[in-house]
């Protein structure tokens, strides 16, 4: 089924993520207590203290914020296959959320659209969701997917693509580019360490940088999925980035 969709029908994405706050003790007392809760089965496993594990909070749509998405579509170009990127990044997430929800209500909401990310379907688009309803942004139709049944909601999920009906465990995007032979897109660093690069860098744009690099690769890693096993001639072109404050 793969080879009938259409490459420029894709919207190729990747989401970095942070904690609302630096510290632990920045919390009120409401979320220290409503973070100790989310963290109970990890404080008792792993011995830790719920502020220890306040380094896992960008992971939680709840307790963590969205600072960039990165996404790409392929076109064709002067008989040459372009992949555009652009990424929205910054400190304010309900401004670069309506920008992305902009760019999805007006160039991506079609019926024919599909969104594509690795972990996707566990991870970036119900993130992405939440955290636009935390800010009042209105989802965009392709994102509201509230009473359609599980085979209805047509997201594409990289990782989802890789287990062929197997449900065991999680598969890395540099672990499926590595065997796919496909340039590794963690030659910086991992996402472990972006929240860290956020709160102590500030470094937004080598964060972006990061996330497009991932974009890059769940592109090329769909299309060897879907059989076009040539990926080397695809032309990248950065666009100029969304900011906000």
């Amino acid at each position: 089924m793969l080879e009938k969709i259409k490459e420029e029908n894709i919207l190729f994405l990747d989401i970095e993520t942070a904690a609302q706050s630096q510290f632990y003790s920045d919390l009120d007392d409401r979320f220290k207590d409503l973070w100790a809760k989310k963290m109970r089965w990890y404080i008792e496993k792993e011995e830790k203290t719920a502020e220890e594990l306040y380094e896992k909070a960008a992971i939680w749509a709840e307790f963590g914020k969205i600072i960039c998405i990165s996404v790409g579509f392929i076109v064709g170009q002067n008989n040459q296959r372009v992949l555009r990127i652009k990424s929205f990044y910054g400190h304010d997430e309900k401004h670069l959320l309506e920008n992305f929800a902009f760019l999805l209500n007006n160039h991506f909401n079609r019926d024919r659209h599909l969104l594509c990310a690795h972990n996707g379907k566990e991870f970036d688009f119900p993130y992405i969701s939440r955290r636009m309803l935390v800010n009042e942004v209105k989802l965009p139709r392709i994102l509201d997917i509230a009473g359609k049944k599980p085979w209805e909601v047509n997201h594409i999920d990289t990782m989802e693509l890789w287990k062929f009906g197997d449900i065991k465990h999680y598969t890395s995007l540099d672990l499926l580019a590595a065997i796919f032979n496909i340039p590794s897109p963690k030659n910086q660093f991992d996402g472990s360490q972006v929240n860290k690069i956020y709160w102590e860098e500030g470094d937004l744009p080598k964060i972006a940088d990061y996330c497009q690099k991932d974009v890059i690769t769940i592109s090329k890693l769909f299309l060897k999925m879907q059989g076009n096993f040539i990926v080397d001639d695809i032309h990248v072109e950065i666009t100029a980035p969304s900011l906000t404050n």
